[in-house]
């Protein structure tokens, strides 16, 4: 499916589309194909390894990019001022590795690992592991001295067992016309988040299917040189206004709003998410600077020049949601205990 086709499909299935009833009959084979294999992992006719350490799933169920990378990000970054060991587990989707389990560092290739998993190495300074077998990738963490492990984008890797399952939803566009694929943008029913812990809302303006839950905004932070490395704050702008924004990540326009909210006239260059960028995609004909999205610039570092920038952002929970989690880790020292996390 092309760029523009896949924007054009995943937009008709937010808005909710009367054409996309004619795809109905294949929701159906999918969701019935989504059962059988949950099914079969209650069943026990696929294995789930249970670690011997808390295992917390942040994950969705919508397509087209949720800020759940962010959220693992401070997720690792509180847990680590709590006192926990934190490693995280990802699939490392867009690479690809000659051996697994591949533990990713800063001079890890993309092409090996992935863009997520490389961003959040470079972003949260703890172990993290690259493995399409997340079991053998968590236990990988355990060997590296991790006492909590969080698997990134796993809610649909059941082989892992969980104790805490954390979903994010994009407030705006909430659940789309809330049928899965092909009819809609869901991975999973609805009915799913009944079954998971939480589920935390990206930004303030609601869509009619937006679910109930915690609230989560992505705050600007910083701009980041790519060519220097330098950082700079927000204000001053350390560049002209007018900028070219590129991103390939699962909602771009999403980046560009927050361009345009802090004041930058921007003329927009959206990609496939996990886009893997040719030096003449960032060649311009004119000297404005070019700014992307963190995990685009972890791709672009080394065909960087002095126009390159990145906007870093951070994931803000709001403090009901930090009080929740606290009370839910409070006891899980020895392991948690809770199973409401474990497939059901």
């Amino acid at each position: 499916m092309s760029v523009r086709l896949g924007e054009r499909w995943l937009a008709a299935a937010y808005r909710g589309d009367a054409w996309l009833a004619l795809l109905r009959p294949l929701e159906a084979l999918y969701r019935w194909a989504v059962e059988r294999r949950r099914r079969a992992y209650l069943r026990g006719d696929k294995p789930v390894w249970r670690a011997p350490v808390p295992v917390i799933v942040v994950g969705n169920i919508t397509l087209g990019g949720t800020g759940k990378s962010p959220l693992t990000a401070w997720l690792a970054d509180w847990l680590a001022v709590q006192g926990w060991r934190p490693g995280i587990v990802s699939r490392g989707y867009g690479g690809r590795s000659e051996r697994y389990p591949l533990r990713v560092d800063a001079d890890t290739p993309p092409s090996a690992c992935g863009d997520e998993p490389l961003m959040l190495a470079l972003q949260c300074g703890v172990p993290v592991v690259v493995d399409p077998d997340r079991p053998r990738g968590a236990r990988a963490l355990l060997d590296a001295g991790c006492d909590i492990v969080i698997s990134d984008d796993g809610l649909q890797h059941l082989a892992l067992g969980r104790d805490i399952e954390l979903v994010v939803v994009d407030a705006r566009r909430g659940l789309g016309n809330a049928r899965c694929l092909p009819a809609g943008p869901l991975r999973e029913p609805v009915e799913r988040l009944a079954r998971v812990d939480a589920v935390l809302l990206n930004g303030e303006h609601d869509s009619p299917t937006t679910p109930s839950g915690y609230r989560m905004q992505l705050a600007p932070q910083r701009w980041h040189h790519l060519a220097s490395g330098a950082r700079y704050a927000l204000r001053p702008l350390p560049f002209e206004t007018a900028v070219h924004g590129v991103a390939g990540i699962g909602h771009p326009q999403r980046f560009f709003a927050t361009l345009a909210a802090l004041g930058l006239e921007v003329e927009r260059h959206a990609f496939a998410d996990h886009h893997h960028y040719q030096a003449d995609e960032l060649a311009f004909d004119d000297t404005r600077p070019v700014v992307m999205t963190a995990k685009d610039a972890v791709k672009c570092r080394a065909m960087a020049d002095p126009r390159h920038w990145a906007l870093e952002v951070e994931a803000q929970p709001d403090t009901a949601f930090v009080t929740w989690l606290e009370a839910r880790l409070a006891g899980a020292t020895n392991h948690c205990k809770d199973t409401k996390g474990s497939i059901s």
